[in-house]
């Protein structure tokens, strides 16, 4: 595995990371007690600016371990904005319900148990924000499953995209195959304009523009 930022940045930022309510911090404290991977800080600032940017008001999680990203999400919506976590875990799962009543949170959210590519199915609807941190092997199937269901307009999200590194790695496995793949699509895919940020551990994000996609 590779850094894909120098470690003093990465320090460097973390000390400018805007205030963190104690609920954030109690997460980010048990993502290190845990080895949990979750986004962190700096993607988490980015999720809410892009998600208040955008105006949105109705997201999909596909693969929310308990919580995080999407309480920045939740963060940056109005009183009547819905996010809809997901996981595989029915323990992380009330987990997340747990952070999201002590963070005041809990209106704004829905929690679903199972695999997001089937629930994604079974929710009516378009979203504003498609979020995608699960399954790395299935990230194409997430994309090609679930961009009809966002609107015009709209953001698809993707973390790890970079996967420390692995990207520019001879003889890939499975999971890097899975983004490798992933990322040809969202530059490939007609109507889907895509940038890649190289930070943390990389975040793709797609719009989704007025066209076929």
């Amino acid at each position: 595995m590779t850094d894909i930022i120098n470690p003093a940045i990465e320090a460097y930022l973390a000390r400018r990371t805007l205030h963190r309510d104690p609920v954030l911090r109690q997460m980010e404290a048990q993502a290190e007690r845990e080895d949990f991977p979750i986004v962190g800080p700096q993607v988490g600032q980015l999720l809410m600016l892009l998600a208040r940017a955008i105006g949105a008001k109705r997201i999909f999680e596909m693969g929310s371990g308990f919580g995080y990203s999407a309480m920045w999400f939740a963060k940056a919506m109005p009183r009547d904005g819905r996010v809809i976590l997901t996981d595989t875990s029915s323990a992380r799962s009330q987990q997340a319900r747990d952070y999201f009543a002590k963070a005041k949170q809990a209106r704004k959210a829905e929690f679903l148990v199972g695999d997001a590519i089937e629930l994604i199915k079974h929710v009516k609807g378009t979203f504003d924000i498609i979020f995608l941190d699960a399954d790395k092997a299935r990230y194409p199937l997430a994309f090609s499953t679930a961009l009809p269901r966002l609107r015009h307009g709209g953001l698809f999200i993707a973390d790890n995209v970079l996967w420390f590194g692995q990207v520019v790695l001879p003889h890939p496995d499975a999971d890097t195959r899975g983004i490798l793949e992933f990322t040809r699509l969202i530059f490939s895919t007609p109507g889907i304009a895509s940038s890649v940020l190289a930070l943390r551990d990389g975040v793709s994000i797609s719009l989704k523009e007025h066209g076929n996609a």
